[in-house]
């Protein structure tokens, strides 16, 4: 890829990130984590899942989806095709984070088969000074992804 290319991928998943979410990531910290090892980006039009894996295990580091895509499947098929992935590559297990008061995203994940192993409490920054404990999701890859 490009130097130029590389600049325009990580701006528009930074433009993305941020329609997707209050807090986002800028196209710098996209360009950082995209030199890092490890790291597999899948993207549709409308959202992104970006994920990093070491040994036999991954953790889906981003899924970003555009307000106006939401509730259409692509989140689920983002996460389905990551899975795929991953697995080809040896993955046995699957790791990420959401936010306690994202009520459609922990529906997602509960869907498709990720289950709670940990908490960070007041790990996410709200408006007005106020925090929100993240929770550490995790599924096994031997068992098959249950049918959304």
């Amino acid at each position: 890829m490009t130097d130029r290319a590389a600049l325009e991928l990580t701006q528009a998943l930074a433009a993305l990130h941020a329609e997707a979410f209050e807090a986002s990531w800028s196209a710098e910290a996209f360009a950082r984590l995209m030199g890092q090892p490890g790291i597999a980006l899948r993207s549709e039009q409308d959202g992104f899942i970006l994920l990093q894996t070491a040994a036999d295990e991954a953790e889906i580091l981003t899924l970003a989806v555009r307000p106006c895509a939401r509730r259409q499947g692509l989140a689920t098929r983002l996460v389905e095709a990551a899975v795929t992935q991953v697995m080809s590559e040896g993955v046995s297990r699957l790791f990420l984070e959401v936010a306690e008061d994202n009520g459609p995203a922990r529906a997602l994940y509960s869907r498709l088969g990720f289950a709670q192993v940990g908490r960070r409490p007041r790990y996410y920054a709200r408006a007005g000074g106020q925090t929100v404990d993240a929770l550490l999701l995790a599924r096994n890859l031997d068992v098959p992804l249950p049918s959304a």
